[in-house]
């Protein structure tokens, strides 16, 4: 049930945000096969309207408006890039924010098939959409996030939660949290909130969870203080950049999440060379790590390492 409804959340945020004018009820309804299936228009009605108050808990506005208001058009719906990324989120192409948020979502919630469908379908309606988005997904020797559906729906149900997590190269430690909110940074899930060991807030990768998550609570035994602003937390508890960038060789038309965050210094037939920003030693030489042979560390020498160790691990060398 939680997946289906997990399904249902994400491919409604994927649809919104993939085009920019406002979508109709009726739209919307025939874009997405949850909503397809409702048997009549007032449990669609019921549905949409869940749906949109459990997004604006997650701290998504969904935006009512028209296009020409003044001719009594219908109202209709979108999402703006800006309600749902981070600020300092810098793309070479209007859409990539949605090639960002949604790659996330079919690699890791499974929902592929249902979002290219409800692409097609915004399409026959004869929305324009960035057919681009449909080449988003790579090949990555990352593994899944088996722990979305569950934080989701602790997030959204306001359900406290205890898991293991484990960063490069530590042991997992068991973590008790309150989880306030999901957001998309760097093309990667992260789940923020209130840490109840180290009484502070904290911000996780989704994909580090390891094991079940387990419930620790009734939903709706805590609050999410007023004012939180996702953004504004995550961007107090990345680190503070390192002044060297990466320099990368990365193969040609791979690795397109690292391109739109670097800067292409030696453009190649076969390679590119990349500066990239290092916000994270730990968080690049993992994603690094994830793209194999296609990406390959020129400096600094300490990355390089990381990225060697990593690469050394996943073949059973170490």
């Amino acid at each position: 049930m939680a997946a289906r409804k997990t399904e249902r959340l994400m491919n409604l945020i994927f649809l919104l945000l993939a085009t920019r004018q406002f979508l109709t009820k009726s739209q919307i309804r025939q874009s997405i096969e949850a909503y397809r299936e409702a048997p009549s228009v007032q449990a669609f009605d019921r549905m949409f309207e869940r749906d949109k108050e459990e997004l604006r808990e997650l701290g998504i506005d969904v935006e009512l408006g028209s296009h020409d208001p003044l001719f009594g058009d219908e109202q209709g719906y979108r999402i703006l890039r800006s309600n749902a990324e981070l600020e300092d989120i810098d793309l070479t192409r209007d859409e990539a924010a949605v090639v960002g948020l949604a790659t996330q979502v079919w690699q890791h919630a499974g929902l592929a098939s249902e979002s290219s469908t409800a692409l097609v379908k915004l399409k026959s309606l004869g929305i324009e959409v960035d057919t681009e988005a449909l080449r988003m997904a790579e090949p990555r020797l990352s593994t899944a996030e088996p722990a979305f559906d569950a934080v989701w729906d602790a997030t959204v149900r306001r359900v406290p939660i205890t898991f293991a997590y484990a960063r490069p190269g530590r042991e997992a430690s068991v973590r008790r949290f309150q989880p306030w909110g999901i957001l998309s940074w760097r093309d990667r899930w992260y789940v923020g909130g209130f840490d109840l060991d180290r009484e502070a807030p904290r911000l996780f990768r989704v994909s580090r969870i390891q094991g079940e998550v387990e419930t620790d609570g009734k939903p709706g035994s805590y609050e999410v203080p007023e004012g939180t602003d996702m953004r504004r937390v995550a961007q107090s508890l990345f680190p503070t950049p390192r002044e060297e960038p990466a320099v990368l060789r990365i193969a040609a038309g791979r690795a397109q999440s690292l391109r739109r965050r670097g800067q292409v210094t030696v453009p190649g037939s076969e390679h590119d060379v990349v500066e990239v920003r290092i916000d994270s030693l730990g968080e690049l030489a993992a994603e690094v790590a994830s793209y194999g042979p296609d990406v390959v560390v020129q400096s600094p020498e300490d990355l390089r390492a990381r990225v060697v160790t990593m690469l050394r691990a996943a073949a059973g060398e170490v």
